[in-house]
C-alpha cells in the first residue's frame, strides 16, 4: 500500500490576482508573504517526517513550498513533470474576471472557474482529460516504483483535483472545487487497480 499525501503550493500573487498561472514560473507566481507563512503554518501542525520521501513539480512555488515544509524532515526530493499545473495556453497569465466576460459559456457560474471546454477557446491549452491521464500516470508508477512508502507530493491546484477525479471519475468534474492552497489530499494505492480518496482540500492548522 502507497499512500500519496497531495499538497498544493503555499499562495502567490498570481493567485490574490485571481490569475489563470498554469506553467508560468516568474516572480509573481513565487510564494507572496502570506504564501510562505501558509507553508510554514503546514509545517508547524503537518509534521512530514512520517514520511519517506517528497516528489514535487519543477516549478518554483512548488519548490518553496516544499522546502519551507521539508526544513526539519530533510526527506530526499526528486521531481516529476507531471505534477506540474495544468497549461492553460494563451491564457496563462490572464485573470479569470477579463476571460469570463469574453468566454461566458466557457466558465462555471458557480465556482468562476473554466469549464472543460475552454480549449475550444485556448486552443493550445491541456485539456482536463490529458491532465487526468498524467496523474494517473504518475500515481500508477510512483505506486510499482515505492510500494509501501508514504510519499509527500508538493504539487498544484488543478493538479490535485485530477488526481481525485481520477480515483473517483465523477460524472461532472466541476462536482468537485481546486483545493485551497496548502491543502492536504491523501490518496492510497492498494493495488494497480484500486486507489482511494482519503480525504480532500484539508488545512491543518
Amino acid at each position: 500500500m502507497t499512500e500519496f499525501y497531495m499538497i498544493r503550493h503555499g499562495q502567490t500573487n498570481a493567485n490574490v490576482m485571481k490569475m489563470k498561472q498554469g506553467t508560468i514560473n516568474t516572480e509573481m507566481t513565487y510564494l507572496n508573504e502570506n504564501g510562505q507563512k501558509q507553508a510554514q503554518t503546514l509545517a508547524n501542525n503537518f509534521d512530514i517526517s512520517f514520511a519517506d520521501r517528497i516528489i514535487c513539480s519543477p516549478l518554483h512555488r512548488t519548490q518553496q513550498t516544499a522546502e519551507i515544509l521539508n526544513h526539519k524532515a530533510d526527506l530526499p526530493i526528486s521531481y516529476d513533470k507531471r505534477l506540474l499545473e495544468i497549461s492553460y495556453g494563451q491564457w496563462d497569465g490572464q485573470k479569470n474576471s477579463d476571460l469570463r466576460a469574453k468566454y461566458p459559456n466557457a466558465y462555471n457560474e458557480y465556482w468562476n472557474d473554466v469549464l472543460p471546454n475552454y480549449t475550444q477557446y485556448a486552443t493550445d491549452g491541456e485539456k482536463f482529460d490529458d491532465v487526468v491521464t498524467r496523474v494517473h500516470s504518475f500515481l500508477l508508477d510512483t505506486f510499482k516504483q515505492y510500494p509501501n512508502e508514504k510519499i509527500i507530493c508538493i504539487t498544484h491546484g488543478f493538479t490535485v483535483k485530477a488526481a481525485a477525479l481520477d480515483v473517483l471519475q465523477p460524472k461532472d468534474p466541476m462536482s468537485l472545487p481546486e483545493p485551497r492552497n496548502t491543502s492536504v489530499t491523501k490518496i492510497i494505492g492498494v493495488n494497480p487497480n484500486e486507489f482511494y480518496l482519503e480525504y480532500y482540500n484539508q488545512i491543518f492548522k
